[in-house]
């Protein structure tokens, strides 16, 4: 008997082994009937095609159309999109000190850093860069110009700045650019201390530390950490940042992969910074990654309440995989779960929709975990609040019109009109300025509805050409209805407008020291802070 169980069981494993073999062998064929398939197109295109093919630019588009559709975070970087990663990774770089819009035209400038090239030179935002050391950047494609400005610390170079219709020359010297993932660290009052950390580069858990550090010398008792508008980062740093605040030893987040090595549970392994001091941590829906990593397990382990709206719901890990010619692969490897096992993705890409539209985990239903004290916490979707700061919900109008670059040019011709603001601190954008702004939308080409857009085409191609009184008409309708849809997110629009505003004046400096005395978030996190018994109730399961 125990012979032919002992048969049958090696028959088993045989006929697995088969199988397995043929399964690997059939897809490996599949993989390199595909690549050869593409390797006889590609060829047949260099030969046969009318006009000239850029090899390069042909194949950087066909892999990036195969990735999109799994996933908007596993990408192709070609050479120069490996060394701007690198930058984001590093915080460093050889530059002048500025974020940019690619154009057509030129690079515009879409921010100063203060104390870099670009300040020193006088560089605004607004600019309009169309030459670099003679040489027009007229119809250039983005990988070109990203080169432009890049370089190494000292080197010099002549620019060609169009600003407010008048041309400008200028010699710029490069820096060595550092960006402080901490931007601001300050005390709001006595006891109550505030960092911003606004992604989580290489250097983002040292820079928390230090500006922690030194708001404790200045008295801090309690810490409101923001990080609203924070993208993500780095999965270990979030877990470094995670460790100040929880005790040595505790979980923090697993990993789950289809490559068993992948998945992993990371665990606090250095001693903590302060395991006592009360924390409001704010998020909102751009909180995303990294950020969710932090606030997920501080809220797990009720070590911090969370304020704000919900997060941006990404509970996916990427890797960067090293291709040939210096290319890589940033690739999905995996899912995160916070101490609770809880994955706070939102969207399901395994299971894309026909027409393209992608499912929310949420549709199927949300499951309840527990945190260390009991509290109730979902899934389903980005990490909800312990306390919720209302704001509109925004229409598919406002959303159009933050894509857009309307608010940028208004901030722009703004300053150019505006000379100066008295006050950092008591600036504000009244709705009698709402109102201007609204105005300036007639004049901007920019912000464009999904209707506005059909309607034009659709006039475009109209074989009648005695309807323009018509058009003028519903598109003077389809203006009053979009302006009506952005007036129901006026509370947001007019914050952003703001901070756009008090940037070109002051900085990020400036807009981090108006919103430590206005924003309506810091106060209530600060009001929380000051009544101990509602936050220690706020963190307590009864």
């Amino acid at each position: 008997m125990k012979f032919k169980i002992s048969k049958k069981i090696i028959l088993v494993l045989l006929v697995g082994t088969i199988f397995l073999s043929f399964s690997f062998k059939s897809k490996f064929f599949e993989v390199a009937k595909q690549i050869e398939i593409y390797n006889t197109l590609f060829k047949e295109l260099n030969m046969y095609y009318v006009d000239e093919i850029n090899p390069a630019d042909l194949t950087d588009k066909a892999i990036k159309n195969t990735l999109k559709d799994l996933d908007p975070y596993t990408n192709f970087y070609n050479e120069q999109d490996v060394e701007d990663a690198k930058i984001r990774r590093e915080g460093e770089y050889g530059g002048i000190g500025i974020s940019v819009y690619y154009t057509k035209k030129g690079i515009q400038i879409r921010e100063i850093y203060k104390g870099f090239a670009a300040d020193k030179s006088d560089l605004k935002a607004g600019d309009m860069i169309i030459s670099v050391d003679g040489q027009s950047l007229q119809n250039m494609e983005r990988d070109q110009l990203s080169m432009f400005l890049k370089g190494t610390p000292n080197s010099k170079f002549s620019i060609e700045v169009e600003r407010q219709g008048n041309i400008i020359k200028k010699e710029i010297t490069r820096d060595k650019v550092i960006v402080n993932p901490v931007p601001f660290a300050e005390m709001i009052d006595e006891e109550t201390g505030y960092i911003v950390l606004t992604r989580f580069n290489n250097k983002a858990s040292s820079e928390v530390k230090k500006a922690f550090k030194k708001l404790k010398k200045e008295g801090m008792k309690k810490l409101v950490f923001d990080l609203r508008s924070n993208p993500g980062g780095s999965l270990l740093e979030s877990i470094n940042i995670s460790n100040f605040f929880l005790p040595k030893g505790k979980k923090i987040v697993s990993t789950k992969a289809k490559v068993k090595k992948w998945s992993n549970t990371y665990r606090s392994t250095n001693k903590p910074l302060d395991l006592e001091i009360p924390i409001v941590v704010l998020v909102n829906g751009r909180s995303a990654s990294a950020s969710e990593i932090v606030s997920g397990s501080l809220q797990d382990y009720d070590r911090a309440v969370i304020m704000g709206q919900r997060s941006f719901g990404k509970g996916l890990v990427q890797r960067y995989r090293e291709l040939t010619y210096g290319t890589q692969l940033k690739v999905t490897i995996s899912k995160y779960y916070t101490p609770s096992g809880r994955c706070i993705q939102e969207l399901d890409y395994a299971n894309r929709k026909k027409d393209g539209t992608v499912p929310k985990f949420s549709d199927q239903g949300i499951n309840e975990f527990k945190t260390a004290n009991g509290r109730t916490v979902y899934d389903g979707g980005g990490v909800l609040p312990d306390v919720i700061i209302k704001e509109s919900k925004r229409t598919e109008a406002t959303k159009k019109l933050l894509q857009s670059r309307a608010i940028f040019n208004f901030a722009t011709d703004y300053f150019y009109a505006n000379s100066n603001i008295e006050s950092v601190d008591s600036f504000d954008f009244k709705d009698s300025d709402f109102k201007k702004f609204t105005n300036y939308l007639k004049t901007d080409t920019t912000f464009v509805t999904q209707q506005e857009a059909m309607f034009k085409e659709a006039y475009k191609v109209s074989a009648s050409k005695n309807i323009s009184k018509e058009y003028e008409k519903i598109q003077e309708k389809l203006f009053e209805a979009k302006i009506d849809e952005i007036s129901k997110n006026k509370d947001i629009i007019k914050k952003i407008i703001k901070e756009e505003i008090l940037n070109r004046y002051f900085y990020k400096e400036g807009v981090f020291k108006h919103n430590l005395k206005n924003d309506n978030t810091i106060k209530e996190a600060v009001n929380l802070l000051q009544n101990q018994a509602e936050y220690k109730g706020l963190l307590s399961a009864k």
